[in-house]
């Protein structure tokens, strides 16, 4: 029952820091999500950073757990089209399901800046991303290499707090309103299609200089 107990009280404090952040992460504020007695989060959890590290450990344990369910359900990518199908269900995740976890998460990050403790736990999510999403590039096909499958995640993990903020310009700027084109987007600009089919040694694919466009300098206007 003490195991059960302490699963609840992480669950609430998740959805306390998503709901009120930091600065509304108490102990009684746990309790009263959590619909518990006063007091008894306090007996599991007697200081905020331990409120802290246990919302760490549960975020955690909800990573390796979406990533798991989403990969599982998108299966491995075998080309740019199935690595972008890929990218854009874990954005929409994002700013679905996933949204109160994620709120958490950036709000653990804030934290983490200023403990050093709590960033060692936090490390591990951020780092599991960036190994597995290069390696989803490589059996996706694409030319990588470690800047070009960082620049990817790295775009990912920027467009989060935006999808989350939901800022209709900001989005429609950022090309967030349509995350299917954003995702192919992203790769045509990380791994350009015409740089992709000269690796793999295709000949049949011409890349028009933008000064031999049909009509330039003659007299004819191109749009």
């Amino acid at each position: 029952m003490s195991g059960n107990r302490r699963d609840l009280l992480r669950a609430a404090t998740i959805q306390v820091l998503a709901s009120a952040g930091g600065r509304g992460l108490t102990h009684r504020a746990v309790d009263a999500a959590a619909a518990v007695p006063a007091g008894t989060t306090k007996n599991y959890f007697p200081t905020r950073d331990a409120l802290l590290r246990a919302a760490a450990e549960q975020c955690t344990e909800q990573y390796h757990q979406v990533a798991a369910e989403l990969m599982a359900a998108a299966g491995a990518p075998v080309d740019r089209e199935s690595l972008a199908a890929l990218l854009s269900g874990l954005l929409r995740n994002v700013a679905g399901p996933g949204r109160p976890r994620m709120l958490a998460y950036l709000e653990l990050q804030a934290e983490a800046a200023r403990r050093s403790w709590l960033s060692a736990i936090l490390d591990p999510i951020a780092a599991a991303d960036f190994a597995g999403l290069e390696q989803a590039q490589r059996t996706a096909g694409l030319p990588v290499t470690p800047q070009r499958a960082a620049a990817v995640t790295l775009a990912l993990h920027a467009a989060i707090p935006h999808l989350l903020a939901g800022g209709t310009r900001t989005l429609t700027h950022a090309g967030l309103d349509d995350l299917d084109r954003f995702a192919s987007d992203l790769l045509a600009a990380v791994y350009p299609p015409a740089d992709h089919d000269r690796r793999a040694g295709r000949s049949d694919i011409h890349v028009l200089d933008p000064l031999q466009r049909p009509g330039h300098g003659s007299g004819q206007m191109t749009s």
